[in-house]
């Protein structure tokens, strides 16, 4: 098990990022969050199994269909992993 924050930049806000993250999230068996941030970006942790949470990394360079990601920085952080995702 590993925990991953990630911050997303680019068109993240306003276009269904945060729902979709989530449900690709637990799509992969992932918890933890995703919550807008005031400057513009989404920030995300993820916590499962590592190729759980490298498979979601990877995914938020993508998003939702009307989302422009410009850049996706990414630290492991420690535990303990939140009991599921919400978004916030």
């Amino acid at each position: 098990m590993i925990c991953r924050r990630c911050w997303v930049s680019g068109r993240v806000q306003g276009v269904w990022y945060r729902a979709s993250t989530q449900r690709e999230a637990e799509a992969l068996g992932l918890t933890g969050y995703a919550r807008n941030l005031a400057d513009g970006r989404v920030e995300v942790l993820a916590c499962g199994p590592p190729a759980a949470v490298e498979a979601l990394s990877a995914w938020l360079w993508q998003g939702p269909p009307h989302a422009e990601v410009s850049d996706v920085q990414c630290e492991s952080v420690p535990g303990p992993a939140p009991a599921d995702f919400t978004t916030g």
